[in-house]
């Protein structure tokens, strides 16, 4: 949840820039967006876990972090990159003719943003939303490769006193299920409550 709420800060502010008229703030926000869509969260976990404190200790900067600082790093700088697509072509996807009528009515950018664009964008992109917090739940198993004491990390710990994979395996993967179908569900009842009366 920590992860998600940064990542939609995140990807927020990277879907305003990239409708501020600004070429250089473009080109940086499709440089980090490209990066962490095109990189593996696990490579991502690695370098900020293990690579950013060894780079800052290489240049005679004394810097470790702790595991779940890394992880919450690692999850939110990776969902804000997808979020920002995501809410960019929610924006994009608005009729030119809701651009023009807000400009006629004299919204300055911010208003029209708030109170035009934002609330019919956010109806379009709720689905992929969800779909996004669905995937960040089951990313979480990733931290354990860390040693972070996450749900799949635990599993790993007790089948290594128990020997018994197929049962706790099943287990934490129902863990998950829950976890998942209950987003879905949140999401769902969210997604009825947005959509406007016929």
């Amino acid at each position: 949840m920590l992860s998600f709420s940064f990542g939609l800060i995140g990807g927020t502010a990277l879907a305003m820039l990239l409708q501020a008229p600004l070429p250089w703030a473009h080109r940086l926000c499709r440089v980090y967006i490209d990066f962490f869509r095109g990189t593996p969260m696990l490579v991502q976990l690695f370098l900020i876990y293990f690579g950013l404190p060894a780079l800052l200790q290489s240049l005679d900067v004394g810097f470790t972090i702790e595991r779940l600082p890394a992880a919450v790093t690692a999850l939110s700088l990776n969902v804000a990159a997808y979020l920002a697509e995501t809410l960019r072509s929610g924006i994009e996807s608005i009729d030119r003719g809701q651009w023009e009528a807000a400009d006629a009515l004299g919204f300055s950018p911010l208003e029209r943003m708030r109170f035009v664009i934002a609330p019919q964008a956010i109806r379009r992109v709720l689905p992929p939303l969800a779909n996004e917090f669905i995937t960040l739940i089951k990313d979480t198993s990733l931290a354990a490769v860390i040693g972070f004491d996450e749900l799949f990390r635990q599993g790993q710990l007790m089948v290594a006193t128990t020997y018994r994979a197929f049962e706790i395996y099943i287990a934490v993967a129902l863990v998950y299920l829950v976890m998942t179908t209950s987003a879905s569900l949140l999401f769902k009842q969210l997604e009825r409550r947005l959509k406007l009366p016929a």
